[in-house]
């Protein structure tokens, strides 16, 4: 007899499975996803694993496990293997992390709040690393261009400019332009003046956006063509009597390749600036305020490898300008003065490592370290006085020195600025040296100055860490809602000062923000 006809296979209705986490639900005529695009929270790996797979007959939304009477449409799918996947950091939590991942962290003893907030500040660690790279450039690229510059000397710069774009105390800067990667890079050519060099020290010193970057270093004379210091508008000339036919070398001297180019000092920049802190006294104060901060930041990056700045006075931090903002906001311009150029610490000198003890006469001690070019106690002397000499405030050493047991000069009050500021530089200035702030308690109370929190938050609750971690959470969350509009508006790119925001709002606790607001007010 023939077989019997073989029986038909049992096929499932749709509604009786459910597609698997992570499967596609794109149509035949959707544009493929792209694996790390925010509209879309399928894992990279998962989508190379699809794409490589062989074509299947069964479309990508078709059944692939049958439920069991006892599970329901609204349960989820049991695991198909026993372990339980660990739960991702929340360094690594983004919009496209998959919902099997996100509920572990929901089911975790902090909560949504505890991963919200998690997720806030790796958000801003982020965003900071990112600023930071637009502003100092990728630290590879730094890398590949010391090593390109290795052995370079002015043969293979092109001088930009005969003149000085800059004179400090301690060095000329010249323009010069160097070929790096089919592209045309602007450098600084530092000139150290005699007997100025801290070239030792400034090799060693780790990357930080207020420390001068060392690129290279060479000894060469100086091209005839550049205009020599102190002879404005006259080029190199010889010695008396030298034959212009047949001049005499020139004397081989040091150079150093930088990769910022300064425009000018914090010295120029207050001597000019006289008009704008009598008209936006408030825009002007609040730029001297971002200017001490990344002072103070800069000298405790210094701090921790046991170097000082070796002249902390106007006339030896540089001032450079920021990068350009993109072609959309070229047309939005600050008005004149007011954009925010970079601090840069650049002469230096190796601290010993036995200190001076403190003198027994704290008159004696105050003295020494404001006449003295500075030793390390001496520091929060002399940003005490810088305050007074960017607000414009005559306190010269010798009107220092006559002050004695007398009050410090008095500062006017035209900003919401000017009161933190005078309170600041009493608190620096103050002769017992064991009052006296630390640079790190000066950099928390000019963020402080500049973020708040400000007085009015204490006038209606008592202060308490509750009250400032609240705060602060809020804050956090304000700072990158901010960024979130800016971004799809086009409005602003970050720059400096967001950077600087960054900063404070990622490292800040309550209990830090409670320390220096009981100081500050």
């Amino acid at each position: 007899d023939p077989p019997p006809p073989p029986l038909p296979k049992k096929q499932l209705q749709r509604a009786e499975s459910l597609p698997e986490p992570g499967s596609s639900h794109r149509c035949h005529g959707d544009p493929e996803p792209r694996a790390g695009s925010i509209l879309y929270s399928i894992p990279p790996a998962q989508l190379r694993h699809e794409e490589g797979a062989p074509p299947r007959d069964r479309p990508s939304w078709g059944p692939k496990k049958p439920l069991t009477k006892s599970q329901s449409l609204g349960e989820p799918l049991a695991l198909s293997s026993p372990q339980k996947a660990p739960s991702p950091s929340l360094k690594e939590v983004t919009f496209g992390t998959a919902d099997g991942e996100l509920g572990q962290l929901l089911e975790s003893p902090a909560g949504v709040c505890g991963v919200i907030l998690g997720c806030q500040e790796a958000a801003l660690a982020r965003l900071s690393a990112r600023m930071q790279e637009e502003l100092v450039g990728p630290e590879e690229r730094q890398q590949l261009l010391e090593a390109e510059l290795a052995g370079k000397r002015w043969a293979a710069l092109g001088v930009l400019d005969p003149r000085p774009c800059c004179q400090s105390g301690d060095a000329w800067y010249f323009r010069v332009g160097f070929t790096f990667e089919q592209s045309q890079l602007q450098l600084a050519a530092k000139v150290p003046k005699p007997c100025c060099s801290s070239l030792g020290v400034q090799s060693s010193l780790g990357g930080h956006c207020s420390i001068q970057r060392l690129l290279g270093r060479f000894t060469d004379r100086l091209p005839r063509e550049l205009v020599l210091p102190g002879i404005p508008g006259k080029r190199s000339q010889g010695p008396p009597g030298e034959d212009p036919a047949h001049p005499a070398p020139r004397p081989a001297l040091q150079v150093l390749l930088c990769a910022e180019v300064p425009q000018q000092t914090l010295a120029d920049f207050v001597k000019g600036s006289h008009a704008l802190h009598r008209t936006s006294p408030g825009h002007y104060e609040r730029l001297g305020c971002l200017l001490l901060l990344q002072l103070c930041m800069g000298l405790e990056h210094l701090r921790g490898q046991n170097v000082a700045q070796g002249d902390l006075c106007p006339e030896n931090l540089l001032l450079v300008q920021c990068p350009c903002p993109p072609q959309s906001q070229q047309g939005q311009k600050e008005p004149q003065g007011l954009s925010l150029p970079r601090l840069l610490i650049s002469s230096f000198f190796k601290v010993q490592e036995k200190q001076r003890p403190c003198s027994s006469s704290q008159e004696q001690d105050w003295t020494r370290g404001l006449a003295a070019p500075s030793p390390p106690a001496a520091a929060e002397l002399n940003v005490g006085r810088l305050i007074y000499q960017i607000l414009h405030v005559d306190i010269s050493l010798e009107n220092i020195l006559g002050f004695r047991s007398k009050k410090l000069p008095e500062i006017p009050s035209l900003s919401i600025y000017s009161a933190g500021l005078k309170r600041l530089a009493t608190l620096l200035l103050h002769r017992d040296p064991h009052q006296r702030v630390s640079i790190e308690q000066a950099r928390g109370i000019l963020q402080v100055l500049l973020w708040g929190p400000r007085q009015e938050l204490f006038a209606r609750s008592r202060k308490s860490l509750a009250l400032l971690r609240s705060w602060l959470e809020v804050k956090r969350a304000l700072l990158l809602l901010r960024f979130a509009e800016n971004s799809a508006g086009a409005r602003v790119s970050p720059g400096l000062e967001e950077w600087l925001c960054c900063q404070y709002f990622q490292g800040v606790t309550e209990h830090t923000l409670h320390q220096v607001t009981q100081v500050l007010y």
